[in-house]
């Protein structure tokens, strides 16, 4: 069952990013923090986004705008590992409150409203139009790299101050997207590390066929959700799991997840 409900969920989650405008990432967390502790589940999350993007990669490379690349690249890498450090700082807090309900006792942890109000926020930030239309210009393009690099080693939550930067650095289609794809790539790389050196990954090691299945259900939601849509976006859709991300990221915050 626990097999399914990850398949389902991630084949789900991987194609509705091409109608939502939300990451997979974004959508992926929640999933795994069923089945392993928040830490450990921000990296098998981390794991899935880097094969994910690695495979974008393959086909993305030669659009890749070098100048900005390292413009926006290089302050992400640095601070894609100060948010790593931070989460492994946050996730060693000891919990801030507890309550019961019936038998179960239910923890409020730092990393958990942290990780909750992010969802929150980022969700947010996608679904309302003031920052859709939001400009910024070239020159902060190196503050769009540390926002999304902190953001990102935090809790994966890197696209969305990617994307609102790298629409204002003057890039064709295929270039933005090459670019973003090798941003988002260092930055999964950068946070892993810190993530495999802070975290323990036993309960993942012995787990492997759990992040397998979802690796491979990524790649094909993927997939299809490319073949169904291209580069449009159902509001309707989009709406909606911006309303499951929200009541989430509460559930994160309550402790309930």
């Amino acid at each position: 069952m626990d097999y399914f409900i990850v398949a389902l969920t991630v084949l789900i989650g991987a194609g509705l990013t091409f109608f939502s405008g939300f990451g997979l990432g974004t959508l992926m967390l929640p999933v795994f923090s069923i089945f392993f502790p928040l830490p450990v589940a921000i990296g098998a999350t981390a794991i899935v986004h880097l094969s994910n993007n690695l495979f974008k990669f393959g086909l993305v490379y030669k659009h890749i705008n070098l100048p900005v690349l390292f413009r926006f690249g290089f302050p992400a890498v640095i601070f894609a590992t100060v948010g790593a450090y931070c989460l492994g700082l946050i996730g060693k807090v000891e919990p801030l409150h507890a309550y019961s309900i019936g038998d179960k006792i239910i923890e409020i942890t730092l990393l958990k409203v942290v990780i909750g109000s992010l969802m929150i926020f980022f969700a947010w930030f996608d679904l309302d139009p003031r920052f859709s239309n939001l400009k910024i210009k070239k020159q902060w393009i190196p503050l769009g790299g540390v926002l999304s690099g902190f953001f990102g080693g935090i809790s994966g939550h890197q696209g969305a101050f990617r994307s609102a930067f790298l629409n204002k650095s003057g890039l064709t289609k295929d270039e933005f997207i090459g670019t973003s794809n090798a941003i988002a790539l260092l930055i999964d790389l950068a946070r892993l590390f810190v993530y495999y050196e802070t975290f323990n990954f036993t309960v993942l090691n012995n787990n492997k066929s759990l992040l397998i299945v979802g690796i491979v259900f990524a790649f094909i939601g993927t997939y299809f959700g490319k073949q169904l849509v291209k580069k449009t976006t159902m509001k309707g859709i989009q709406k909606i799991v911006g309303v499951m991300l929200f009541v989430l990221g509460g559930f994160f915050i309550a402790g309930l997840v």
